[in-house]
């Protein structure tokens, strides 16, 4: 029995640590993908508000309008293409309208970046190429060459080969160079661009360096960049052969990602496709779901390409894990309920031994009060006999004095030779005072070892019935006679020879007083359950 609980207690042990082994990270993603409807709801809340501020500008403040227009841009741009791309389009044709060029450059660039970000990259190379770099300022400058590196470390990434893609990764180093030229003060901006084409030329030190510092908590970086730096340097890690650092960083990328409303990006799917490739197959399939969700939302191309490419592949993992999973769950619960019914067949077998034990104890118990009421009895008994032996030796001693005085006088009469004084000695013997000596002995002796004789023997008859010995006896014939039975004589026979009655006589007198008794079918045990002195 002790056995099947420590089993019991040691399959329901390792169950609870097969639950709560997780990366403590992984809660917080899955606490904050809960929380994704409060982030994506403030987003909503700020873009309504703009809508509503753009609805009532006049058609003719252009600035107003192209201003409202680029804010609702950056509020859709890493969240929802088709929208971005209706706000951006409208900037472009405003400042057409206008014969604002520089506008118009500006929004050819920000049309980049939803093109780069939705994955159609020919697009975003015609858009900036229709640019005239002069007519930028050096900001958007920055992000002109930024998106035309990263345009070519993309297509390097998608060619994934050693023909094409070098020659993607040198051009946009030189494009990143350019970026780099125009930061200025922005040593923000400056130190990712530099980490971004060190990540590119496989210079992982220097870019693990810059991107780390990127991360110290007193760089004031916005939780987009923040997304975009830990997927990048965990990245690098993962290429340095350092998976539980890399899958952290881009655990941290992806609640960035939430925490902004990013639906364009990279962490979630590389999360689930490590996870996956860890054997976690729930978690990963739980994060590529929503990981194709957000591009499905977004209209990210080439990230529902990357993610169709092993979706099926986690998806059928997750089907035979499920299979697996519970068929587990049925062995499991089989060998619970077997423990369970062994249990149940064991509190059976104790309840019936209890039972036992039980009823065992009864009888031991009702043992004990009859070897209890025994041991009264012989107490009792030796008390009686003590008591007696001591009176009786007493008694037998007297008559041997008295008989041994006998003897010298017949003896010395006989010598002399008178026979008539012999025979007037003999006279002089009293047969009956003796008896009654022996019964005043007797009576005595029995109220001393019996002191509540009387009264309890009385208590047996109706008050009219009652027998009470005279004044001048200590007991009469009729309480002798019982007294003799209590104290063990029962045969009619012996009492009578004590008595000296005949044995018809005390059958008559035990039957009459029996026969007034109030309880004449058990007078007699009443009778030998009269206590004696207290022997306890």
């Amino acid at each position: 029995m002790k056995y099947i609980f420590c089993l019991l207690c040691l399959l329901i042990s390792l169950s609870a640590n097969a639950l709560t082994d997780t990366n403590p990270l992984l809660e917080e993603l899955k606490n904050e993908i809960a929380k994704k409807n409060v982030y994506d709801g403030a987003k909503e809340v700020r873009i309504q508000k703009l809508k509503v501020y753009q609805s009532k500008l006049s058609q003719t403040n252009y600035d107003a309008r192209f201003d409202t227009w680029d804010k609702l841009y950056t509020e859709y741009k890493s969240y929802q293409f088709d929208s971005a791309y209706v706000y951006v389009d409208k900037m472009i044709s405003l400042s057409r309208a206008t014969g604002n060029k520089k506008r118009e450059y500006y929004s050819y660039v920000k049309m980049a970046f939803i093109l780069l970000s939705s994955g159609m990259f020919n697009e975003t190379f015609d858009y900036l190429h229709k640019v005239d770099v002069k007519a930028l300022s050096d900001a958007d400058k920055v992000d002109y060459y930024f998106f035309l590196g990263r345009c070519n470390y993309d297509l390097a990434n998608y060619s994934n080969d050693k023909y094409f893609s070098p020659d993607y990764v040198s051009a946009g180093n030189r494009y990143i160079d350019s970026a780099v030229s125009f930061c200025g003060n922005d040593h923000i901006m400056h130190t990712y661009l530099l980490a971004l084409q060190n990540y590119q030329t496989k210079d992982y030190k220097e870019g693990r360096i810059r991107f780390r510092k990127l991360l110290e908590r007193d760089m004031p970086i916005s939780m987009h960049m923040r997304a975009m730096v830990s997927c990048s340097l965990g990245a690098i890690c993962l290429e340095d052969n350092e998976p539980d650092e890399g899958l952290n960083l881009m655990i941290r990328s992806a609640i960035a990602d939430i925490k902004s409303s990013t639906r364009e990006n990279v962490a979630l799917f590389r999360v689930a496709e490590i996870l996956y490739r860890h054997g976690s197959i729930k978690d990963a399939y739980s994060f590529v779901q929503l990981a194709k969700a957000d591009a499905d939302f977004y209209g990210a191309r080439q990230r529902k390409i990357q993610i169709g490419a092993i979706l099926p592949l986690i998806a059928a993992a997750e089907l035979n894990n499920t299979e697996h999973q519970r068929n587990r769950f049925l062995v499991f619960l089989l060998v619970i309920t077997a423990l369970a019914l062994l249990v149940v067949f064991f509190l059976v077998m104790i309840i019936k031994q209890l039972k036992k034990l039980k009823i065992k104890e009864a009888i031991i118990e009702g043992k004990n009060v009859q070897l209890n009421h025994i041991n009264g009895k012989l107490i009792e008994d030796a008390k009686i006999k003590e008591e007696y032996i001591g009176q009786f030796f007493k008694a037998i001693s007297g008559y041997i004095v008295k008989l041994e005085n006998l003897k010298i006088s017949i003896d010395a009469k006989l010598s002399m030779k008178k026979y008539d004084a012999i025979h007037t000695f003999v006279d002089g013997i009293d047969i009956k005072k003796e008896r009654e000596n022996l019964y005043y002995s007797f009576d005595h002796i029995f109220l001393k070892i019996f002191p509540n004789f009387i009264t309890v023997f009385n208590s047996l008859f109706a008050e009219k019935d009652q027998i009470w010995p005279d004044e001048d006896e200590v007991l009469n014939t009729d309480l002798r006679i019982f007294a003799l039975i209590r104290m063990g004589i029962a045969d009619n026979e012996t009492i009578a020879k004590i008595l000296e009655y005949s044995v018809n006589t005390i059958y008559v007198y035990k039957m009459r007083i029996k026969a007034k008794s109030l309880h004449p079918d058990q007078f007699e045990q009443r009778i030998m359950d009269i206590k004696a002195f207290d022997y306890d």
